[in-house]
């Protein structure tokens, strides 16, 4: 979601990333979009440096201030790299040093320690690839997919026309945008964007506009028109307008 609640600003998060599954390439990217939901007290990646498979991302670590753990594999062919970020991000959570975590890594192993940062009341987010299995995406408070970081900077932020980049192997977002918008209701039919925009990460942590190549939440909204009223108001503290949805059917 890019419309960030004003609920995260304050969070300290610790970002831990599974060196042996994620994208080096991307490490800007990650940082960047972390740093919406809070301020990145906590930098490290986990991974076996003896190896070389590990060269790509030495590079920005520096520039990133990111700090390299150390984890041997003791056993040919086990990645012992979640282990030790598992171990680590516990003794984090339980030293209270931060309000949230970002996780790095599309392995189904760390579904369990975001449940479990989740059950002691702090926000947890995850990063990783589409193929992520769906219930480490769900165990994430959000949860961000890094062929949305690839292709932000190509996301179009003028007027939104009926021209729409559809990603084929991604469902239809119509039936989840009108579950959050009923969630949403107040008295008068009509439901705040903001409210909405919560409503569907409950609903589904993964999901993002940038997926269906828009930048905002209300321009989706705008593309269907059809089944969806806007209204905007005038903000009395003079900053962003107050957005309104209400269904057409």
């Amino acid at each position: 979601m890019q419309e960030t609640s004003k609920e995260f600003r304050d969070n300290r998060i610790a970002m831990l990333i599974d060196g042996d599954n994620a994208q080096p390439t991307l490490l800007g990217e990650i940082i960047a979009e972390t740093g919406k939901y809070g301020m990145v007290t906590i930098r490290r990646i986990y991974g076996d440096w003896t190896t070389t498979n590990m060269n790509s991302w030495k590079e920005g670590l520096n520039i990133h201030a990111i700090q390299p753990i150390q984890q041997f594999r003791y056993t040919t062919g086990k990645n012992a790299t979640d282990s030790s970020m598992i171990i680590d991000a516990m003794d984090i959570l339980h030293e209270g040093v931060v309000s949230g975590f970002c996780l790095v890594s599309s392995d189904s192993d760390y579904t369990r320690l975001a449940t479990r940062i989740r059950e002691k009341g702090s926000f947890v987010m995850g990063i990783g690839r589409r193929t992520t299995p769906k219930a480490f995406v769900n165990a994430c408070e959000l949860f961000v997919y890094t062929e949305n970081l690839h292709s932000s900077a190509d996301v179009k932020t003028s007027n939104v026309t009926k021209k729409r980049v559809s990603i084929s192997q991604e469902p239809e977002p119509l039936p989840l945008l009108k579950t959050a918008v009923d969630m949403s209701l107040q008295e008068d039919g009509w439901s705040y964007l903001g409210v909405v925009g919560n409503r569907l990460l409950r609903l589904d942590p993964g999901f993002d506009v940038r997926t269906y190549n828009f930048k905002q939440l209300s321009q989706l909204f705008r593309f269907y028109s059809i089944q969806f009223e806007v209204r905007e108001e005038k903000n009395p503290e003079g900053t962003n307008q107050i957005i309104y949805i209400r269904s057409r059917t």
